[in-house]
């Protein structure tokens, strides 16, 4: 801790020298739509939110492009990237966050596969919001946060763009090389618009620190060694004042099986890692297609209406093995499958937006939401299902009230009506649940009313104090709970494991803005009476466990226009979750690490050296953590780490040319997954210093 407190003071002294100048920059106000269905100035929304533009993105963008790692690096209470295909494990303030593209759901509550970070390319993007905390106004899964990707929008002139970039160590050049290669064109005709645009990503392999190879994740999923490919699609039609919409998105990464992990061993410290090998089965892979059709109308019979209907089909594809939780002796010895995971999503979303109801100062946003979930686990090697077909319906109607009628003060209400019912045929579990057992399907249906509170009150033209108070509502992860059954005449219709998860969430802030300066700072709790938490079994395959849990954390973050040239970003977050282990009523076991992310603090410094010169280094110093048992015994011990990206990027005549160096320092260290949840396959090093180059023409 010692040397990362030296290296921040002389980082620190090193940006105050650079600043002489006089302020040129000033802060803008932000809009924003995630946090209550339409557009609203950031400073009047309740809770604490993150926008990530276009221009940030391309940033993270040119020193990785693993959206976990990109979200992690700019928010600190969003828990460190495994940097791999699978995300299991990375929380938003201590729970799972909702993933949108556009507002359509990308997570999958009923059988969590942990691949949803992995949906779309992050070049398809023009902005991300995020929600921190508990959030009913999206309903279902956002018991961690909201964390809505929106894809870029058509230009109003005619314009293409092409970027292509090249990824590698110095370690072998030819074995970690990788590149990549997107083109897109876009513009408006008349009442017409469209945007077009395909990329196309091939990853090598990693090295750690010490020059090692970084062991691939053969079961869950490796981005190592792998192809990407994504076609995006956008094409609108505007009249009046009404606009028609559709988008199409389809995304595909798969593995090439060319590597096998080699064990470590955790308790020894020694890391996995991986040799060249035929893999069996069918590559890891997820596969996912989107189709969203949007309207609105700013003139629907004195309101704004916006509709929105979507459909999803995802496809998630595991690794093999000869695990113990596969073998089945009506089939034989030693049996090998796999697994994929399944789900089609429908829904729809409508939205009506009042504003200055009968000429008062109220502010209505209300609508109904409709969505359908079917999904499925197979094993695609012997055809059985290890998580039956499931069908889940929910129909909820909302209202979101906002009051402006006070000078400096806005206060929103808001109340949610979730109606769920699931669905789910008689099934047998595998024969590795105690050989294998019965389980009467059922309908079961949950009903829940959701009520969120908030204001935000400008005590100056400086300052701003803000608080709220949501509920969330998520399902258990019913896949995992389905499939876990080893006792015998169970019902799903009377299964106690599948009642939904009721998130509360409270949060209280302070924000101070001036022309160059923005600090804010907040304060919340999460606590839910019947809780959700994995735990791994002897194979790394994970169970639920239903439980209560409490999660509280303090969340800073200040922005510094230093100069008109520099920019000082500063970013803390400090978490503390724990679960009732002993069903007294009473939390008292430290949540482990595959629930809660570490402490940790991000600092970045940006200038602009010359109009066409600019530079970031950002540092990311996670933090140590013990997590302790009901009896106050240290269980794991987790060792924190620094790393140092940075990225120029050049602004010549004939492009933009960007260099970007990943983990610049070339720290050593293991995962935060690895060493608080790991095992001797997944004892995984983080990656070494890698070096990215870019190209990018818009013409």
């Amino acid at each position: 801790m010692s040397n990362f407190k030296q290296s921040l003071s002389l980082t620190t002294l090193a940006l105050i020298a650079a600043s002489g100048s006089a302020t040129a920059k000033e802060f803008t106000e932000e809009m924003v739509v995630t946090a209550s269905r339409s557009e609203r100035p950031l400073s009047t929304i309740a809770n604490t939110v993150t926008v990530i533009n276009e221009q940030e993105l391309i940033k993270q963008m040119g020193v990785t492009s693993d959206m976990s790692t990109i979200l992690g690096n700019l928010i600190p209470s969003f828990a460190p990237s495994r940097q791999k295909m699978t995300n299991s494990g990375e929380s938003l303030r201590g729970r799972k966050p909702l993933y949108l593209v556009d507002g359509v759901p990308q997570s999958n509550p009923l059988r969590d596969g942990g691949r949803d970070a992995h949906t779309i390319d992050p070049l398809m993007l023009e902005r991300v919001e995020i929600i921190h905390g508990a959030n009913a106004i999206h309903g279902l899964g956002a018991s961690g946060g909201i964390i809505n990707l929106i894809t870029k929008r058509p230009s109003d002139t005619t314009e293409q763009s092409i970027r292509v970039e090249s990824f590698f160590q110095e370690e072998d050049l030819s074995e970690s090389l990788g590149y990549g290669v997107n083109y897109s064109a876009s513009g408006s005709w008349n009442n017409f618009d469209g945007l077009a645009s395909i990329g196309y990503r091939e990853s090598g392999i990693a090295y750690d620190a010490n020059g090692d190879i970084i062991g691939f994740d053969n079961a869950q999923g490796d981005t190592l060694d792998s192809d990407m490919a994504n076609v995006f699609l956008k094409l609108g039609y505007n009249w009046a004042e009404q606009r028609l919409e559709m988008t199409v998105n389809h995304y595909d990464i798969s593995g090439n099986n060319d590597w096998v992990g080699v064990d470590g061993d955790i308790d020894a410290g020694v890391p996995t890692t991986a040799e060249k090998g035929n893999v069996q089965g069918d590559p890891v892979s997820n596969e996912v297609t989107l189709f969203s059709f949007s309207y609105s109308n700013e003139e629907f019979f004195g309101h704004k209406l916006r509709a929105h209907a979507f459909t999803q089909e995802f496809a998630a594809t595991y690794g093999g093995s000869t695990a113990a939780t596969f073998q089945d002796p009506a089939i034989g010895a030693s049996v090998f499958d796999q697994s994929q995971n399944n789900s089609e999503k429908q829904g729809i979303k409508i939205t009506l937006i009042k504003d200055e109801l009968a000429g008062l100062p109220v502010n209505l946003v209300y609508g109904v939401d409709i969505f359908t979930d079917t999904t499925y686990q197979k094993l695609i090697t012997t055809g059985r299902y290890w998580v039956p077909k499931t069908e889940y319906e929910n129909y909820a109607p909302y209202l979101q009230v906002e009051y402006v009628g006070v000078e400096n003060l806005t206060l929103t209400a808001g109340v949610r009506q979730e109606n769920s019912e699931l669905s789910v045929g008689d099934f047998t579990t595998l024969a590795s649940y105690n050989g294998g057992q019965f389980v009467e399907g059922g309908k079961p249906e949950f009903d829940d009313t959701l009520f969120n509170v908030g204001a935000t009150y400008k005590i100056t033209d400086n300052w701003r104090l803000f608080g709220n108070a949501s509920e969330g509502f998520s399902m258990a992860d019913v896949g995992r709970v389905l499939r876990g059954i080893n006792t015998a005449n169970q019902s799903v219709e009377t299964f106690l494991d599948l009642e939904p998860i009721i998130t509360d969430n409270t949060e209280i802030g302070a924000e101070y803005t001036n022309r160059n300066f923005q600090v804010q700072l907040s304060y919340y709790q999460s606590d839910s009476d019947f809780g959700q938490r994995l735990e791994a079994n002897a194979d790394g395959i994970y169970t639920v466990k239903r439980e209560k849990t409490e999660i509280s954390g303090i969340e800073f973050r200040s922005t510094w226009f230093a100069s008109e040239v520099d920019t000082l970003n500063l970013r803390v977050a400090r978490q503390e979750g724990e679960y009732d282990s002993d069903a007294d009523g009473k939390v008292d076991t430290d949540m482990a690490g595959a629930n809660i992310g570490p402490n940790r603090i991000n600092l970045s410094w940006d200038r602009e050296w010359t109009d066409k010169l600019n530079s970031r280094l950002q540092l990311s110093h996670v933090q140590d953590r013990n997590f302790k048992n009901s009896s106050g015994q240290t269980t794991t011990k987790f060792k924190g780490y620094t790393t140092i990206d940075t990225n120029i990027d050049y602004a010549a005549s004939f492009g933009t040319l960007s260099l970007g160096v990943q983990n610049l320092s070339n720290e050593d260290y293991f995962t935060y997954y690895s060493q608080t949840t790991g095992s001797d396959a997944r004892n995984f090093k983080g990656i070494g210093r890698s070096v990215s180059v870019s190209f990018a023409k818009q013409f």
